[in-house]
């Protein structure tokens, strides 16, 4: 008979684990083919959040101080997720480049389903995991990104945008006013930018060169590397290609997800170079029930700033007076921000409201609506 502490812990954490029916979804897709093809997205944009509408808010907090063993089944889903990912991924470059059943548009949308999976699911779990002192669950984390060929978001997210969040120096909070058409071009090019100078600094600080064999871009590359001469391996010319549709579809998921979390959020500027600490009020925050079992409670993002460390089942939810609240779940707010007019006109509102709760002796907000480089010269 199965302990009773066991069969709780499993149920605590089962509605994580809804989110691997996506696997055999997109399976689905790739052998039946016709409407089937666009389950993915519909499932992850439109189910999750109907079922937020019937579930409603989760505003309950998990004991900070579980002990580990108690987090077990939480630790698997990440970590089941990444061989499950790859196979999926490449069983299906092969799979769909290996049949005819499919037309050239169900091809394109079947791919666009899996760089959804990819970019809500997997670089989200590659978020979780880049964050973990365990070196392997890191090694997974960084062949997640390798899956989407955005492996500096690792070094970017570490080593700057947790240090200047809410700071021109951070590519990926959104401006105030900035549409997602003007900010994902600029993000595109200055995340890796940054990224890559934010580790060849810290190898300076050792007297190494960023060629050294210990600069991660070397690891990044040759992990990306195998990805891409995998994919064509399997599928040829077309494998490749689907492979690329899938990657550039789950950058873009990923990025739209960094225009919400910070829109129009900045820490108050204290001179010389200074700014204030990152407090629970610099993101956005949900507590979309469905939304965070989806995204393994990545809506709670400003506990995540607070304790970056902290595996997601223990984030803390924040109250409204405390952090800014959407009005609805990131899936629905992605939506959003992909219509400027839209976007402002739900959005702006919140932001100027914020600014007069949090910050009403602040008069001039134009220097911290400029998109500047997140990494000028002798910085971090």
């Amino acid at each position: 008979m199965i302990p009773r502490d066991v069969i709780a812990r499993w149920q605590s954490a089962a509605p994580f684990w809804a989110t691997l029916l996506l696997i055999p979804t997109i399976w689905l897709g790739g052998i039946v083919g016709g409407w089937t093809v666009l389950l993915p997205p519909l499932i992850t944009w439109h189910l999750f959040s109907a079922i937020d509408a019937a579930t409603g808010l989760n505003l309950e907090n998990a004991d900070p101080d579980t002990p580990a063993e108690d987090l077990f089944w939480y630790r698997m889903l990440t970590t089941a997720w990444v061989p499950l990912q790859f196979i999926t991924l490449f069983g299906l470059i092969f799979y769909v480049t290996h049949s005819d059943h499919l037309s050239l548009l169900e091809k394109i949308a079947l791919f666009f389903g899996m760089g959804v999976i990819t970019g809500t699911v997997g670089i989200n779990y590659s978020h979780e995991l880049m964050h973990q002192k365990d070196r392997f669950e890191r090694f997974l984390g960084d062949l997640l990104l390798s899956m989407v060929l955005y492996s500096h978001f690792r070094s970017e997210h570490l080593l700057v945008h947790h240090s200047y969040v809410g700071t021109p120096r951070d590519a990926v909070t959104a401006r105030y006013n900035e549409g997602f058409h003007r900010f994902y071009p600029r993000v595109l090019r200055q995340v890796w930018l940054s990224a890559f100078h934010a580790e060849k600094l810290k190898l300076a600080r050792k007297d190494l060169r960023w060629s050294d064999r210990r600069n991660p871009f070397w690891r990044y590359w040759a992990l990306q590397l195998v990805m891409i001469t995998l994919a064509a391996g399997l599928g040829g010319w077309a494998g490749l290609g689907l492979f690329l549709l899938q990657a550039g579809v789950a950058i873009w998921q990923l990025e739209l997800v960094n225009y919400v979390e910070h829109y129009g959020l900045t820490r108050k500027y204290l001179g010389d170079g200074k700014y204030e600490h990152v407090l629970p009020r610099h993101s956005w925050n949900a507590a979309h029930r469905a939304t965070n079992w989806l995204l393994i409670n990545l809506q709670r993002h400003s506990d995540h700033h607070y304790k970056p460390d902290r595996r997601f089942p223990l984030l803390q939810n924040y109250t409204e007076e405390e952090a800014p609240q959407l009005p609805y779940g990131y899936p629905i707010m992605t939506m959003a921000a992909m219509i400027p007019p839209l976007w402002r006109r739900t959005m702006n509102p919140r932001v100027r409201a914020w600014r007069k709760t949090h910050y009403p002796e602040i008069t001039d907000w134009a220097p911290y609506t400029k998109a500047t480089n997140p990494m000028p010269r002798g910085s971090l």
